[in-house]
C-alpha cells in the first residue's frame, strides 16, 4: 500500500487577447473589435470514496491543465480551459511546495483548488478610450501556476479485523489483500496495526488488521488503547474468531471478551455492524465447521452474517470480499464539503454530515500572505533592478517591441508607485531599469 507520493501540478495559461480592427464595407473607420483571452484551467483536487491509497501516482505524476483559448475578432472571447480534477483517498494531507499551503483532505467530495490558472490577456477593445481610440497593442495572458505537491495518506481504515492473539487475522489480511503481515504460531504476532488494500473494479477498500486484544484491554491491559484506537473510524468490523483454538478454550467466551472490550473502550464500537469469519475451518471437519455457523448463526441473528473461513485453503474468502463490498457503501459526496483558497489567511472547510465522520474535529486551509508588490534594488552607478511578482507578470503581458504596448506598460508602472520608488532610489533620465530579466529605458515623465 503506497502511502506517500510527490506530484508535478501545472495549471493552464490564460489565452492571449486579440489585437483587431473591424473591416466592413462601407465602414472605413470600424476600430478596434479584438476579444479577450479565456482563463487557463485550475488543477483541483478531490476527495473521492472509491480511492483507498496513492498507488496510481506511480503511473503518472505530472499533471497539467489545458490553456485557455485566445481571443479573435469582433469582440470573440476565448474560452476558459476546463477544471483538472484529481481523485486522492479520504485521509490525504497535502502541502503545496511553491507556498507551503496544508489543505486536509478527508469528505468525499471535498475540494481544493491546488495551482490557479492563469489570467486570460484583454483584446484591443479593451483599452480604447477617449484619447487613445485605436489601441495598437492587446495582453498576452499569464501562465498558470505550477508546483511539486506532498501527498501523505492517513489511513481511514474501512474495515477492522478484531479477534483474540493468533486468531487468524493477519493470515487473512494478507489472503485479501496484498498486505504482507508476519504470521507466525505465537499470541501477539502483529505488534503494530497492518493495513492492506482490498481491490475491486471501480472501488477499494482499506482493511486494517488490529493487533491482538486480551481481556482487560479497555483498561489499558496489554496492548491496550494504542489498538483500539485504530477502531475508531472503521465503518464495519469482521470478528475473526478461531473454531478450534490451540489453547483449549472456549470460542464463546473469547467472543464475549472481545465484545465486552469493544463496548467498554467506546460504545459506538458496539453499534457498528459486525460480520463474524470463523477462522480456521479446514482444521475441523466440515460437520463440525456447518454446526457451528449454524449455532453462531442462531446466537447473532440474521443481522450479523457467519461465514466459515480458511486462509490455508481459501475457503470463504471470495465470499467474505464480496459480503466486505457489499456493506461498506461508497459515501455520498457532500454539497458544503468544498474547499477552496481565498484572498489569504484562515479559511474553515465545511465539515461531513455523515454521522461516521461527525466526530472528526474541523480543520482549516492556512495560505500564507502574499508577498510585497515590488522591490527597488540599485545595481550599479546608473542600473536598477525592480522585482516582484506582480510586476513580473505585468512585464509579461505585452510585447515589448510593441511601442502602444510599452506606453502603456510605462503608464501602468507610473500608476503602481514603481516610477516614484525608483526616483525616490536616485533613478534619472536615461538609466537602465530591469524588470524580469528585461533592460528598460523608462521615460519618468
Amino acid at each position: 500500500m503506497k502511502d506517500r507520493a510527490r506530484i508535478y501540478v501545472q495549471a493552464g495559461a490564460g489565452g492571449d487577447g486579440c489585437l483587431s480592427f473591424r473591416r466592413e464595407a462601407h465602414v472605413p473607420k470600424g476600430g478596434p473589435d479584438g476579444g479577450d483571452g479565456g482563463r487557463g484551467g485550475d488543477v483541483v483536487l478531490v476527495c473521492d470514496d472509491s480511492l483507498r491509497d496513492l498507488e496510481h501516482f506511480r503511473r503518472s505524476s505530472h499533471f497539467r491543465a489545458r490553456r485557455g483559448g485566445h481571443g479573435q475578432g469582433s469582440q470573440r472571447h476565448g474560452a476558459d480551459g476546463p477544471l483538472l480534477e484529481i481523485g486522492v483517498p479520504p485521509g490525504t494531507e497535502v502541502v503545496v511546495e511553491a507556498d507551503g499551503t496544508h489543505h486536509d483532505l478527508v469528505a468525499p467530495g471535498q475540494r481544493a483548488v491546488v495551482a490557479r490558472g492563469g489570467s486570460g490577456g484583454r483584446g484591443n477593445r479593451r483599452f480604447r478610450g477617449p484619447t487613445h481610440q485605436t489601441p495598437r497593442f492587446a495582453e498576452r495572458g499569464l501562465s498558470g501556476d505550477e508546483s511539486w505537491l506532498r501527498l501523505q495518506l492517513k489511513l481511514l481504515a474501512d474495515v477492522g479485523l478484531v479477534g483474540l492473539p493468533n486468531a487468524g487475522k493477519s493470515s487473512l489480511l494478507s489472503r485479501l489483500t496484498r498486505a504482507a503481515p508476519k504470521v507466525a504460531d505465537y499470541p501477539f504476532t502483529t505488534l503494530v496495526p497492518v493495513l492492506g488494500t482490498l481491490h475491486a473494479e471501480d472501488r477499494q477498500l482499506v482493511i486494517a488488521d488490529i493487533p491482538g486484544l486480551i481481556e482487560g484491554a479497555s483498561a489499558g491491559a496489554g496492548l491496550g488503547h494504542d489498538f483500539l484506537a485504530h477502531v475508531e473510524r472503521t465503518r464495519l468490523l469482521v470478528h475473526v474468531l478461531d473454531l478450534a483454538p490451540l489453547d483449549g478454550s472456549d470460542p464463546v467466551d473469547n467472543h464475549a471478551t472481545i465484545e465486552r472490550e469493544l463496548e467498554l473502550h467506546d460504545p459506538r464500537l458496539a453499534a457498528l455492524p459486525r460480520i463474524l469469519a470463523l477462522s480456521k475451518a479446514d482444521l475441523v471437519d466440515t460437520a463440525t465447521a456447518d454446526a457451528a455457523r449454524s449455532d453462531w448463526q442462531g446466537r447473532l441473528g440474521a443481522e450479523v452474517p457467519v461465514l466459515l473461513t480458511s486462509s490455508a485453503t481459501h475457503q470463504g474468502l471470495d465470499d467474505l470480499a464480496a459480503l466486505l463490498l457489499q456493506r461498506v457503501p461508497l459515501q455520498k459526496p457532500e454539497a458544503g464539503a468544498t474547499g477552496g483558497l481565498g484572498a489569504g489567511g484562515w479559511e474553515q472547510i465545511g465539515g461531513p454530515a455523515d454521522s461516521a465522520l461527525e466526530s472528526l474535529p474541523e480543520h482549516r486551509v492556512f495560505r500564507p500572505a502574499p508577498p510585497r508588490a515590488f522591490r527597488i534594488q540599485r545595481t550599479g552607478p546608473h542600473e536598477f533592478m525592480v522585482s516582484g511578482q506582480g510586476v513580473e507578470r505585468l512585464v509579461a503581458r505585452y510585447d515589448l517591441e510593441n511601442e502602444d504596448a510599452m506606453a502603456h506598460l510605462e503608464r501602468r508602472l507610473k500608476g503602481i508607485g514603481v516610477i516614484r520608488a525608483l526616483e525616490e532610489a536616485g533613478f534619472a533620465p536615461g538609466d537602465d531599469v530591469e524588470i524580469a530579466g528585461v533592460a528598460f529605458e523608462l521615460d519618468p515623465s
